[in-house]
Order: C-alpha cells, then structure tokens, then sequence
C-alpha cells in the first residue's frame, strides 16, 4: 500500500532537515582543515554552539512538513473526516504511522544522545588541565631559576596557542620553592593535594629535587627536573631533562686535562652535587694521571670568597673546575679578576643567563659544559631563541637548563597525546621512549632510567656575553646515572653519610662550610 500524502512530506521534511546539520557540518570541517571524527564534531560544536539549533532541523522540517501535507490533503479532500473511517485510508493511515513513529522516536533518541554526549564533552573541555612549576622566584638560586620559569611558560603558551591539550587548556600554577628547602617539598605537596596538577615541572639544585622526590613519590606523581646534575639517582617519577655526569662532568674533564692541564682545582658549593660530582671527578683525575692540587666548598650562597681565592692562588694549578651555583659566582669570578688571577676555569652551572648577571670582562676566556647553547645553530634553536626574544625582549639570552625546561614540556605532552589523556600514571608510561626535535637536537627519553640521550658542547665565553662553541660530541651519549666502578646500594650509602653529616639535610650548614670530605 502506498504511503500518503502527509507521510510523504513527513519523510520529505526529515530528509530536507537531515542535510542542514550535515551540510553545516561539513561547512565547518573544510574550512578548520580538520578531519571528521566524533572529536572533531564535539569541537565544532564547542567552537559554534549554533550547530546545537541546527541538529533539530530534521525534526523541526519533519513537523512542519507534516502538517503541510495534511493541509494539502484536507485541500484535496474536503470531507477529510468522513474519508477517514473509509476502511482502505484508515488501512493506509495506520500503516504510514507504523512506518513513520519508529523513525521519529529513533531520530529523537539519537538526537538526545548526540546532545547528551556533546555536553559531557563540552564540560570535560571547558575544565583546563592544571600543571604546576615550581622554581625559585627569590633567594640565591632565582639569579638561574627564574629564566627556566620563563622557557617553561613559553612551551606551555605555545601549546594553548595551537589549541591546548585533548581540546582543553593549560592552566599554569606558579609556586617559590624561595631557594629553600622545605618550601620546595611544601610547594610540591600544595601543587599535588590542593592545586591537583597533573605533572609538576620544577627544581634547580639536587637539594631541592631531593626533598620533592619523596613527595612525589608518595603521591606516585610525576616531576620534570631541567638540570645537569650528580647522578646516583633514577626515580619512576621524575624525568631528568639535563646531563647526568656521563654526559657533561666527564667528557669535560677529559677535555680539561687534555687541553688546559693536568693539576686542577675544584672550587664548589657545598651541597650535595658539588659533593658528589667532585668524588666522581677524583676518581676520573687519579685514572687519568692527574693531580687535585686544591678543593674548597662555599656555603651556598655565600660571597666570602677570599679564602677560596687564596688558595687557588697558592695552589699553582693548570685548570679550575667549578661547580659553584647560584650568585657566589659573581662573587669568585670578580675576585679571581681582581687578584690578576689567569687560571681558566671549566665551569658547570655557569651559561649565558648567569653571564648576563656577571660583569662580562672578568669571565671571558673562561669555558662551560653543556648539551646546548644558544649559539648552536640548527633550524630548530634558531627558532626557539627567536620566539623568545619576541615574548620577552631581545636582550634575554637562552641556555641549557631553560632548553631543558622548555623541552620537558613539550615531551609531556607528546605522551599527553599519545596517551589520549592528562592521568598522570598513564602519562608516566607513555613517556618511555618518547621523542622530541628539540633546540639541541634530537632528544629521546630512555626507558630504561627515565634520563634523556643528549649530546654535549663545551664553549668559550666571548664578550658579547655568548659562548663560541669549540668542541662538540653531536652524537647523543647514553645517560648512566650510576657509575659502574661502585653499587647502587654503595651510592646510596655515599649518600647517606652525605645526609646524615649535614644533620639530615641536603646541603651544609651555613656553619659548617670548612673543605670536609665525608669517608667514602
């Protein structure tokens, strides 16, 4: 039997109406340049909420044309009524309405779905993904730490300038971890119980990550830490960004002792990767038929440096490894300076942000170890330092540790991605293995230990306050935290003593700042 006149444009209006959603739809995708996929239909839904009135036009054309085409058969049959107790239009009435109700209430339930799930979507969106930064904004270390918040929110901005995260953006919280200690584990823990971050990017001296990592680790929550550093460490949550020992102390003291001379002097604060990384570097002096003619330690922080200055004086030796941090080195560079000093110094927390701080003529000449510096030239850097410049002003100047920072965010979010969502466990192993192009190359997180593959430059600091890149191994080195000649458990006892001597703490006291060595 055939359907009637009203069923027909009933079926027509549906019809007419679905190709209004759809074609708008369509309208949208090609002009975004995105691909159709469910995701894409909650985004231009969210993006042009008109599509939400557009998606009831088969519905809306359904009904009005349903009643066009009872008007047009009650024109064509005047006594409508009467023909509808006629057995054969009631037959075809009936059967029309059969056709046409399970259409109607399937299209209905569709829609309230599609609405339903658009909805959801569009909550979860509208909720930013929080992340937290944690660096010291005051206190001896905000002279390095501050340019890493910098290259930190730069990365960040970046993404949410090219849509956010799983459609959401990023939402940053900034914490002081003040240069001290408790501030850095009480940030850590505010930014994980209150602030609910999903990843933590933060840290500059190992004391401060040795006080966060227990606090991460309780909470099983992740840290991205941005700086060169001792080693003797591996944690499932926390990526190190910058060169284990293997990858800077080493291969620079080789290249020391191979070029500058074999009695050398080290000059450090007192903290534990000065501590640490100086025991490595006896060792690797002693293999190599060296000489340590002097070793001294500051509190960190300290500008009493006359003593330090003394004694490298009286020590005759050929080359000064330096792992000072923080604004002391003002104070030894002036000072070495001024007492007419020539000795070169290799120093390993000194880059060009630290340069910009330091009267430049007492430091050229001068050398540092790193994976990267700004004058590395690679399409990838050249662009980085040039989004830089523009963001925040064309006398700020780049260096490894912010390259560190700015790089970490942009692999979390790789694995972000890849893993389809910002739960932070999840996060955790989808970074295994991750990659990045980054301004110092090509970049890879070992899934072994959770350190990078980097390679590693030593400069030659010039005086337009940039370092002229002198030697290089561009080939990425493997990261070995643990140095083979001793244990795991062996380092972790090092360690302890380190700890316990310091009266539980990571760093001397400001008291006890004499040139001790803890027995090994």
């Amino acid at each position: 039997m055939q359907l009637s006149i009203v069923n027909k444009y009933t079926l027509s209006g549906i019809a007419f109406g679905l190709a209004f959603p759809l074609a708008a739809w369509a309208m949208d995708i090609f002009l975004s340049g995105l691909t159709l996929s469910p995701a894409t239909l909650v985004l231009i839904h969210q993006n042009n909420p008109i599509h939400y009135i557009v998606d009831l036009a088969p519905f809306v054309l359904g009904t009005v044309f349903y009643f066009l085409g009872t008007a047009y058969q009650l024109a064509l049959n005047p006594n409508h009524y009467s023909a509808l107790i006629d057995e054969n239009r009631v037959a075809e009435t009936t059967i029309g309405l059969k056709f046409i109700t399970p259409i109607v209430v399937a299209m209905i339930l569709i829609f309230f779905g599609i609405v339903s799930h658009y909805e959801e979507q569009s909550t979860k969106q509208s909720i930013p993904i929080k992340v937290g930064i944690l660096h010291s904004l005051t206190g001896t270390m905000a002279i390095s730490e501050k340019s890493v918040v910098d290259a930190t929110q730069m990365a960040i901005d970046e993404i949410n300038e090219s849509g956010g995260l799983l459609g959401r953006r990023i939402e940053v919280v900034v914490i002081d971890g003040k240069s001290d200690w408790p501030s850095f584990a009480s940030g850590a823990e505010t930014l994980i119980k209150q602030e609910k971050v999903s990843v933590i990017f933060g840290c500059w001296t190992s004391a401060s990550r040795k006080v966060v990592k227990p606090v991460v680790e309780a909470y099983d929550h992740l840290l991205f830490y941005p700086v060169q550093y001792e080693g003797l460490e591996q944690s499932p949550n926390i990526i190190y960004t910058g060169a284990t020992p293997n990858q800077q102390i080493s291969p620079a003291v080789n290249w020391s002792m191979e070029n500058l001379g074999k009695r050398v002097y080290l000059a450090a604060s007192d903290y534990v990767f000065p501590r640490a990384a100086n025991t490595l570097i006896k060792k690797q002096i002693t293999a190599l038929g060296g000489e340590v003619v002097g070793e001294h330690y500051l509190p960190l922080g300290s500008q009493a440096v006359a003593e330090l200055i003394d004694d490298i004086a009286d020590s005759q030796a050929d080359v000064i490894l330096n792992t000072i941090n923080g604004d002391s080195n003002l104070a030894f560079f002036q000072q070495l300076h001024s007492k007419g000093i020539k000795t070169p110094v290799m120093s390993f927390s000194i880059a060009e942000d630290e340069l910009q701080q330091i009267n430049i003529e007492v430091i050229v000449g001068h050398y540092s170890a790193w994976s990267y510096f700004q004058s590395l030239d690679t399409p990838e850097n050249q662009r980085f330092v040039a989004n830089f410049k523009k963001r925040y002003g064309a006398n700020r100047t780049t260096n490894a540790s912010m390259e560190a920072a700015y790089l970490g965010v942009h692999l979390w979010a790789k694995a972000v991605i890849h893993a389809n969502t910002n739960d932070t466990s999840t996060v955790r192993q989808a970074l295994k293995g991750e990659s990045y192009l980054a301004p110092e190359g090509k970049v890879t997180i070992s899934a072994f230990n959770n350190h990078l593959w980097k390679p590693l430059h030593i400069g030659q600091v010039q005086a337009d306050g940039q370092f002229k890149i002198i030697w290089s191994q561009t080939e990425t080195i493997r990261p070995l935290p643990y140095p083979s000649y001793r244990t795991r458990q062996s380092w972790q006892r090092y360690l302890d003593s380190l700890y316990q001597a310091w009266g539980k703490n990571w760093a001397a006291p400001i008291s006890d700042h004499q040139d001790k060595e803890v027995a090994l």
